[in-house]
């Protein structure tokens, strides 16, 4: 049985957030194991796009501030996604507020 290859849902170049704390496997000699190399909420660059052979899915190598960290797709969210999340979210805001009953009296 052959199981179809799963296409990456970034490319190269695109600018992401850290949707988690991305901590230190192992495979960043100069930083302790376990110590977080990106917070939750880092911005970084794609600079290349891969693929875990094995777990079929891709995997993209991102730069955080000159460190290089492999991320899978729910560990990051484009900031354009994350931008017009954030702006829906202010706009439903804004709509629950001028609905709301007004509650000063005269």
């Amino acid at each position: 049985m052959m199981i179809e290859t799963r296409e990456p849902l970034y490319q190269w170049g695109q600018q992401v957030v850290a949707l988690v704390d991305l901590v230190n496997d192992g495979t960043h000699p100069d930083h302790p194991e376990n110590a977080v190399l990106a917070e939750i909420g880092s911005e970084g660059e794609i600079v290349q796009v891969g693929r875990h052979v094995e777990a079929n899915q891709p995997v993209y190598m991102v730069d955080f501030n000159g460190i290089v960290i492999g991320c899978l797709e729910e560990e990051i969210l484009l900031c354009m996604e994350l931008d017009q999340m954030l702006a829906e979210s202010r706009g439903q805001l804004r709509l629950a507020v001028d609905q709301a009953p007004s509650t000063s009296s005269a």
